[in-house]
């Protein structure tokens, strides 16, 4: 039974990051290991609701008021069973989900503070892998029956773990050169550093996946390929394609990019300065592309691609950060009116590559990229805007008067996703992206237009959150793993209609 006063005794508290001054030296993660004492302070705080609205707030429906309680009585092994049994990747989660489960925490009612459900899973995560709890499942006898999954980012994985843990063989094909998808080389180390990847696909390998990188299927295997060796075909390619804004004057001026052009060369960079440390045999390390070091950024966009930009940005030496966004500066506590609980909140969040530096412009929009007479951005001009929503679409007025010009030697756009990105693939299956630029799923999660052919994760919904990804990923493995004739079921969290918690 959990401490019925548990919240009275105890506030919220989060374990101290690393000082700036010393993490924007190196790209380790931003949080160290947190004492024990303190997470297991934290865990007593969770009532153990008659309703725990946390299931609602998180797709994956894990079972939070119980691995808490497990961790307020030091039961580390039995908490990361329960915490197993609906997520396949606590240590993904518990470090990128922006915990719409903390949202939805009872304890968040009028203004309180919500149990730190985040940080307590990542910690039953760390400690489970440091003390061995984490080995390969035994699998059942093969069953014969072959599956095939494109991309390897969350949703891709944890299909791919949930169906050779049923008996399948399963291939995942990766276009990138390592395993991972975006969490790879989009997601700096600074939040996610890359040996729980590895780790993971260790486990993941020992429980029979096959993994093939550098397979671009459409161009190096085809689809018909893919359909004629395996029973059936999961498509998990993400939503990669950036939005950009080709209509604003200066566009084309160098030094104007696409925040993922920036940011996957960055961890490249990263990744391969790291392997050659530990090979002194190693030739040089390139250098990467699109460097701030010593560079005016402006960071267009208010979200968690923008704020990555920001960190990388700070670890490279930028001379001065400006990140703008179109919308006002939201209030620092729900609007219960706007946002009752337990929806997701619209409020001000501080990433940790905001407390590095720079500044944070709100409620402006760029209206021309400025030439510096070499075909080079110099500047930025923007101006102050209203924003307003008419039957769906999005309304800007400028003001009048407002507009100004902020240096600028180096900008990204961290405006969104499109969907999907248009690729070879798409054709020799025989599908179409929607009008999000997505592929759509019938309510057994094979694609619309090709029997067999399944999809998930951010592919089939959009960008979205890590555990949508997931959750995803385990209910397309329930659809293939019945598809194909599999004994039993597998879990289902979602259906391919599900939404967030709304009003």
């Amino acid at each position: 039974m959990p401490d019925p006063q548990g919240f009275l005794r105890y506030g919220r508290r989060l374990p101290s990051r690393r000082p700036v001054p010393v993490r924007i030296q190196d790209w380790r993660e931003v949080y160290p290991v947190a004492e024990e004492g303190l997470i297991r302070e934290q865990a007593t705080r969770c009532m153990d609701c008659g309703i725990p609205f946390c299931h609602d707030g998180c797709p994956l429906g894990n079972r939070i008021p119980d691995w808490n309680d497990l961790v307020r009585t030091g039961s580390w092994a039995s908490a990361i069973e329960s915490l197993h049994a609906t997520n396949n990747f606590p240590e993904f989660t518990g470090r990128l989900c922006p915990a719409p489960c903390e949202a939805a925490c009872v304890l968040g009612i009028a203004g309180g503070e919500p149990v730190t459900i985040k940080q307590v899973e990542v910690e039953i995560i760390n400690r489970a892998f440091e003390k061995g709890y984490v080995t390969p499942q035994a699998v059942p006898p093969p069953s014969g029956k072959r599956v095939a999954v494109v991309g390897s980012g969350p949703a891709g994985l944890a299909a791919a773990q949930q169906l050779a843990r049923a008996g399948h063989h399963v291939t995942v094909y990766e276009r990138d050169d390592a395993i991972g998808g975006l969490m790879r080389y989009g997601i700096p180390d600074f939040k996610l550093e890359k040996e729980h990847i590895d780790r993971r696909l260790s486990q993941m390998a020992a429980e029979g996946v096959e993994f093939r990188t550098s397979v671009n299927v459409g161009v190096d295997v085809t689809a018909a390929q893919l359909r004629a060796e395996h029973d059936a075909v999961l498509l998990a390619c993400g939503a990669l394609a950036g939005r950009d804004t080709p209509e604003t004057p200066g566009r084309e001026l160098r030094g104007v990019h696409l925040a993922m052009d920036h940011l996957v060369p960055a961890n490249r960079f990263v990744a391969v300065s790291a392997a050659a440390a530990k090979d002194p045999a190693a030739g040089p390390v390139p250098a990467t592309p699109i460097d701030a070091a010593g560079k005016h950024v402006v960071i267009i966009g208010g979200g968690d691609t923008a704020a990555d930009c920001l960190g990388v940005a700070h670890r490279q030496g930028a001379a001065g950060i400006i990140q703008l966004d179109l919308y006002p500066q939201p209030p620092g506590a729900r609007d219960e009116e706007r946002d009752p609980w337990p929806t997701w909140p619209w409020i001000l969040r501080d990433y940790p590559a905001h407390e590095e530096g720079g500044e944070r412009v709100f409620a402006v929009a760029v209206q021309e990229f400025v030439d510096d007479g070499a075909g080079n951005v110099r500047a930025v001009r923007i101006a102050e805007v209203t924003v307003e929503k008419v039957d769906g679409r999005r309304i800007l007025t400028f003001v009048p008067g407002s507009e100004r010009e902020l240096p600028a030697d180096l900008v990204l756009l961290a405006i969104g996703f499109e969907g999907t990105e248009e690729q070879p693939l798409l054709d020799q299956f025989g599908l179409t992206r929607n009008r999000r630029g997505v592929v759509d799923a019938r309510p057994d999660w094979q694609t619309t237009e090709a029997d067999g052919v399944f999809v998930a994760g951010d592919m089939h919904r959009g960008a979205s959150l890590i555990v949508w990804a997931i959750a995803e990923g385990r209910a397309a493995a329930a659809a293939i793993h019945s598809y194909i004739g599999g004994a039993g079921a597998l879990p289902a969290p979602v259906t391919p209609a599900a939404q967030p918690l709304a009003v």
